[in-house]
């Protein structure tokens, strides 16, 4: 098959690719600005800062494959496809959660104690995390079933992520111009550290965030037709096969039986995914790959003010650069993929990773030149990011009826791996104040050489497992509708 008998026309590929931007302007704000909003502008300790990022992983992750399953099972509300009826329910929840994490609790002030506050903030960022994960697996559940031929999907995901970059630059340009606003408004703001009187910008950041997406969600749900498959129209072609079955039987009999009813027999159910070893083989290069991506963005602003002392302003400039550098790469993720496959062009990633982690590590007082570690970090974020869902939907091919549950169990543990990994590095802070001390510079220095180039080595691993194992759907795993406890 062409790429032009698998591919969406233009207008379908960018009505497709904003469907995620809501989520991946909020995913931005969380990844990037959570701890430090909490820790360095809120005043809570390292400890309850970490728990409240923790609590909303675990829901996420909790949430993630639920939702999975059951977008798989409904049939969508009214004529409303299912895939989109959760994505329109996931985007409701997060417009209704999101402004309220990045704000201070109403009520509060300088005397209320952090439990109380803890307990403002948990119901909103559970929310939140449902709303986000209803969003996300709907979203990706929709690559397969909207075109099928394998580069396609590839472009779809290159689109798709195309536009998180777009979505991570529209958040720290917008924090960019609060930042030089309120330094026109009050001084030279710019250079003096976080605090308290921040938080008008973090308020302002989050409401931007929420106009922009919902305009590109409401694009998404216009412009983006999903295909029905309902029960009767299935009705009707098993009904239609069986009667061609029947008849061909009749012309000739044993001889072509065996390739008729395959529609019917190849489904993989949620159950037969847990016994396919390249179900995890896929699911530890993705938990790897958001970690390395997730855990960079949330600690890199931690590193560039208390690790190489840089002004707040570079909290926005820095991962601006990141962001770019990615945009532009994932314009030629496709034509390298399509020249040296899928698994070499993650190496390539991975190798600009490492190169990031041994710059870090050696040039601990880089100052400006962090811009030319930022684009290394950057480039190879976006490839292998790309590249893991890509593999992902390799992996689910046609068995789009249960895409749901794939995507919801590589999320869920990327997104527990992340609340694990952030709640231990919260715990091993040698602060444990709103101010840091000096053992600071090294511990943050550290922990960005760790989530890059320490995470980067299982990855390998895992990529290496692919290459000797290739990705394939194994027949014991296959199970037919005459089969016990297929619904």
């Amino acid at each position: 098959m062409s790429d032009a008998d698998g591919s969406l026309p233009l207008a379908g590929r960018l009505c497709y690719a904003v469907g995620h931007f809501l989520n991946d302007l909020c995913a931005s704000m969380w990844f990037t600005y959570l701890l430090v909003f909490y820790h360095s502008v809120l005043g809570f300790q390292n400890t309850n800062a970490g728990v409240l990022l923790l609590v909303g992983q675990i829901a996420d992750a909790v949430c993630t494959p639920l939702i999975g399953y059951e977008s798989d099972r409904t049939p969508g509300c009214w004529n409303y496809g299912k895939r989109k009826s959760w994505h329109l329910v996931g985007t409701l929840s997060v417009v209704l959660s999101f402004a309220f994490i990045f704000n201070q609790c109403l009520g509060c002030d300088s005397l209320t104690p952090q439990w109380a506050s803890l307990t403002y903030f948990i119901p909103f960022i559970v929310i939140f995390q449902f709303g986000w994960a209803a969003t996300q697996i709907s979203h990706l559940s929709l690559i397969p079933e909207l075109v099928t031929c394998e580069h396609a999907k590839v472009e779809l995901t290159a689109y798709r992520y195309a536009f998180t970059v777009v979505a991570n630059i529209t958040v720290y340009a917008v924090a960019y111009l609060l930042f030089h606003t309120q330094s026109g408004q009050g001084g030279d703001v710019l250079d003096e550290s976080l605090g308290p009187a921040d938080i008008p910008v973090f308020r302002n950041l989050a409401f931007s965030v929420l106009g922009i997406g919902i305009v590109l969600s409401v694009v998404f749900h216009v412009g983006t037709a999903e295909k029905r498959h309902d029960v009767g129209q299935r009705g009707a072609e098993e009904g239609s096969a069986r009667k061609t079955t029947e008849k061909n039987d009749e012309d000739e009999e044993g001889e072509r039986r065996p390739l008729l009813p395959r529609p019917p027999s190849s489904l993989l159910q949620w159950r037969c995914w847990l016994r396919q070893p390249s179900f995890y083989q896929v699911a530890l290069l993705y938990m790897s790959t958001r970690l390395i991506v997730n855990l960079s963005q949330t600690y890199i602003s931690m590193y560039l003010i208390n690790t190489l002392e840089l002004p707040k302003k570079f909290i926005a400039t820095i991962p601006l650069v990141m962001y770019v550098s990615g945009f532009l790469s994932s314009f030629i993720m496709k034509p390298v993929s399509k020249l040296i496959g899928k698994c070499l062009t993650y190496f390539v990633g991975l190798l600009l990773i490492m190169a990031f982690s041994y710059w870090a590590l050696l040039d601990d007082k880089m100052g400006q030149r962090v811009y030319g570690a930022a684009v290394l970090l950057g480039a190879g974020s976006a490839t292998i990011l790309v590249i893991s869902l890509a593999m992902t939907a390799e992996l689910i091919s046609d068995q789009t009826q249960s895409g749901a549950f794939v995507y919801g169990a590589m999320s869920f543990t990327d997104k527990l791996a992340n609340g694990v990994a952030v709640m231990i590095i919260q715990a091993l802070h040698p602060c444990h104040t709103a101010l840091c001390c000096p053992a600071c510079v090294w511990f943050y220095h550290y922990i960005m050489v760790t989530v890059t180039g320490g995470v980067a080595v299982v990855a390998a691993l895992a990529l290496c497992s692919i290459l000797i194992w290739p990705i394939k759907i194994r027949a014991r795993g296959r199970v037919t509708s005459d089969s016990p406890g297929v619904n």
